[in-house]
């Protein structure tokens, strides 16, 4: 996995990101039957910002990434917070039976970052029985309310599209995510949507944009202000017509191991 990328991208991932919607978190968290007694594991934690979402629902919480700028930035945000929320610096790949046992693993945007596989492994030995995986994504709703988001994709497309990891995402030899925990020992998979209305402005989306691995200043270098101008100058007229309104459909997966029948 390239970590440094997300050095740059940090600061510009708390403004920019659109946070998790907490009536979905809550919908999800009572779908798992998740209780105070319960550890959850986190990785690729980023900020902390999912860690953050689940810590009511949980009785403590592991948050592992291996970007230290980002562990620096979630340490503030736990600290601020209170929460139960334990900060490891590590990769999926390096987890093992000393971490202890987990009801809940939730992936916030990063599974296509590790090797998959091993990291699907791994979990398979520390995901308590009854336990399950939860994997996020987002997208821009193909809505007309969105049609300063959908110019703002276009733009982001553009100055994305020569990135190696975006390319190898988008190749016919990709698998999605589903296919492969169809293919692991977390076969039983249930896929959730929610639909969140919110508003933003202009220089929340360029935050967002540089935010983003693909399109941060540490992969695009000069060409990350070259951007940041086109897209002010794209949302301009947008913002001017009044508040900018974003409608983004939040996806889950929710993976367990298929239940065993019983014989009566």
């Amino acid at each position: 996995m390239e970590t440094r990328r997300f050095r740059t991208a940090a600061a510009h991932y708390i403004l920019g990101r659109s946070p998790y919607p907490p009536a979905f978190i809550a919908e999800l968290a009572a779908a798992c039957r998740l209780s105070r007694s319960d550890r959850l594991l986190d990785l690729g934690t980023g900020p902390g910002l999912l860690a953050l979402a689940f810590a009511p629902y949980v009785g403590s919480v592991v948050a592992v990434d291996p970007e230290p700028e980002m562990l620096r930035l979630a340490e503030e945000a736990v600290r601020a917070s209170g929460a139960a929320v334990e900060l490891r610096q590590g990769r999926a790949e390096t987890l093992g039976p000393d971490w202890g046992r987990f009801r809940a693993v939730t992936m916030g945007r990063s599974f296509h970052w590790m090797d998959r596989a091993e990291t699907l492994r791994r979990l398979e030995a520390v995901v308590e029985p009854e336990g399950m995986l939860l994997l996020f994504n987002d997208k821009v709703a193909d809505l007309p309310e969105n049609a300063a988001l959908q110019a703002w994709s276009a733009v982001v497309e553009r100055y994305s599209a020569d990135d190696r990891v975006r390319m190898e995402r988008k190749s016919p030899e990709w698998q999605d995510h589903e296919v492969v925990l169809r293919d692991s020992p977390f076969s039983d998979v249930e896929r959730r949507v929610h639909l969140h209305r919110a508003d933003t402005t202009v220089e929340l989306l360029v935050h967002r944009a540089l935010s983003m691995s693909a399109t941060s200043e540490s992969r695009l270098g000069p060409r990350a202000e070259a951007m940041a101008t086109e897209l002010r100058a794209t949302l301009a007229p947008f913002a001017a017509a009044g508040p900018l309104v974003e409608w983004i459909e939040w996806t889950a997966l929710i993976a367990r191991r298929p239940r065993v029948p019983t014989n009566c």
